[in-house]
């Protein structure tokens, strides 16, 4: 660390810089400056998937500040940008490049939800364009030591981390066997397409399977599965895609939803399971004084169709954007299982759901 960060960093600065704090000093000359917090130019936009009619895929290319710790491949960011009418909007993205290391250029490679605002924006966004950044976060990621054999199963946008964990071996010269199986829905919705020929056909160790679904309707099977990889439960695997696939695989298994004991499996979401609470009894809004029948939804999901409009970010318990305060009642948390009935306690709303009666501080 340079004196001038060493300093920039002191307890002295700080007080002499409050109550805005020293960031907010050095981002009014120059928005690459930073003492402690995380921001990023954007340098490129690739477009991976441009179909009429189609959400854009892209893959986002960003000079962080000096404050950036580094990433390890399948980590994930939160990502905050300033929308017209002074809204800041966060986001959780995974980040796609290899890896970096303090102050490196990464990439994020998402697509242009239809209803998703950060996400429009963004791919559409000019060079030049500055974000906010939290440090990388999340273990869905490669040991230090990497097993001889690995397989990445993904789906969709699942693909991401997957990608980044497979370039990260690459240039790692990994010299055991890897297995690539991504269902798309068709061949041109296929993320990475063009670079994924490139690795089946190098020679590098690595079995390229595409699935393109919509094309002879072909699903994942666990005969399937066992034809393509017979030993493929001796295998450390990572799963990343939509609830639908994530299940069928753990069935393959032979483990229930959300559970990986005994396997060798490592799982990751891109959407959450559909919520499994038990309806009956009702929700009440307190602040808002609104209240309904519990339909066994998602508090977020129940406030929503309540006409509510409680902040949320990515919508997958990750970010503790959309934490309110649970006044009473039982909650169950889906990602888990665990349910709760502590009074006054803190909850992410989007991955909660009440069992019978409960009150919620939105």
């Amino acid at each position: 660390m340079s004196i001038t960060g060493t300093l920039l960093r002191s307890r002295a600065v700080a007080a002499l810089a409050s109550p805005h704090g020293v960031d907010r000093y050095l981002e009014l000359v120059n928005p690459m400056w930073a003492a402690h917090e995380v921001r990023a130019r954007l340098v490129d936009v690739h477009r991976e998937i441009d179909v009429p009619g189609e959400p854009v895929v892209a893959t986002l290319t960003f000079q962080p500040t000096t404050t950036w710790r580094g990433h390890r491949p399948g980590q994930y960011v939160q990502l905050s940008v300033d929308l017209p009418g002074a809204r800041r909007l966060t986001r959780c993205f995974t980040l796609s490049s290899a890896g970096s290391r303090p102050g490196e250029r990464f990439t994020i490679t998402l697509r242009a939800n239809p209803e998703g605002e950060v996400s429009r924006f963004l791919v559409e966004a000019r060079p030049g364009q500055l974000v906010h950044l939290s440090q990388a976060e999340g273990d869905f990621v490669l040991p230090d030591r990497v097993p001889e054999r690995v397989m990445f199963i993904t789906g969709g946008s699942g693909i991401t981390p997957a990608m980044a964990m497979l370039r990260s071996l690459m240039l790692r010269t990994h010299r055991g066997r890897v297995t690539f199986l991504h269902y798309a829905r068709s061949a041109e919705q296929q993320i990475f397409a063009e670079e994924l020929e490139q690795i089946r056909t190098a020679g590098y160790g690595v079995d390229v399977h595409l699935v393109h679904t919509q094309e002879g309707g072909r699903y994942f099977s666990a005969l399937e599965l066992e034809r393509l990889v017979p030993d493929f439960r001796d295998i450390d695997t990572w799963l990343c895609g939509p609830e639908g696939l994530v299940e069928a695989v753990q069935t393959a298994y032979g483990v229930s939803t959300g559970s990986t004991t005994g396997t060798k499996l490592r799982v990751e979401y891109f959407q959450p399971p559909r919520s499994s609470g038990t309806a009956g009894g009702r929700i009440e809004f307190d602040r808002s004084g609104v209240s309904a029948d519990n339909d066994g939804a998602s508090i977020l999901e129940q406030a929503e169709a309540a006409g509510l409009r409680p902040t949320f970010g990515c919508r997958m318990g990750i970010c503790f954007s959309c934490t309110a305060t649970k006044r009473s009642g039982i909650v169950r948390n889906i990602l888990t299982g665990e349910t709760s009935s502590r009074p006054d306690e803190d909850i992410r709303i989007c991955v909660s759901t009440p069992e019978g009666d409960c009150s919620v501080a939105i």
